[in-house]
């Protein structure tokens, strides 16, 4: 298990390396072997392609070390997963740019979706439509979270003044009446 976990870690640590250097599109299985000194056989043992490894990058950083009941609030969570992004903000960066069917955006959504529940209990009222209501402020937040890591607000902002933007106009939402 430990041999195991020491291989996937290492074609990791390769893949971030070679994805500050390139595009994702640029780089093969092959590249991430010869980079890390493993063969594709222990590649393919790991991992189905180098999106696979993507998404477990991804898990292991993040969503495997999660303890949701931990967390006090919703926002609490929220400015952990922003601080984690941000810390490795090269690499989300570039992983939210894969394009296709396995892009990094889908299963990001996927993986974060029933967190968005947990998450927006603190923020937005219940009504007869949670899954919509869910469904649209994860995807607003999820094209907030690429445009903040891609600098895309004309400036780079730091996770705590991003999270409390994201406040403000929660807040802000919050106050609004009901448009009829």
């Amino acid at each position: 298990m430990a041999d195991s976990n020491a291989t996937k870690n290492a074609l990791a640590a390769s893949m971030k390396k070679l994805m500050r250097k390139k595009p994702f599109e640029k780089i093969s299985v092959s590249d991430i072997c010869e980079d890390c000194g493993i063969n594709r056989k222990s590649f393919y043992y790991h991992f189905r392609d180098k999106y696979d490894l993507v998404n477990w990058i991804f898990y292991v950083g993040f969503i495997g070390e999660l303890d949701v009941n931990s967390y006090g609030s919703g926002w609490d969570m929220y400015s952990d997963m922003c601080k984690y992004f941000y810390r490795e903000k090269e690499f989300y960066n570039a992983a939210l740019k894969i394009e296709g069917q396995n892009s990094f955006k889908d299963y990001l959504i996927e993986t974060v979706s029933p967190l968005a529940e947990f998450f927006l209990k603190d923020i937005l009222p219940h009504n007869e439509d949670d899954s919509f209501v869910v469904a649209f402020v994860t995807d607003a937040l999820l094209t907030s979270l690429v445009r903040w890591l891609s600098d895309g607000y004309g400036r780079e902002i730091g996770a705590e003044e991003y999270i409390a933007k994201i406040k403000d106009i929660s807040m802000q939402i919050g106050s609004m009446a009901p448009v009829r």
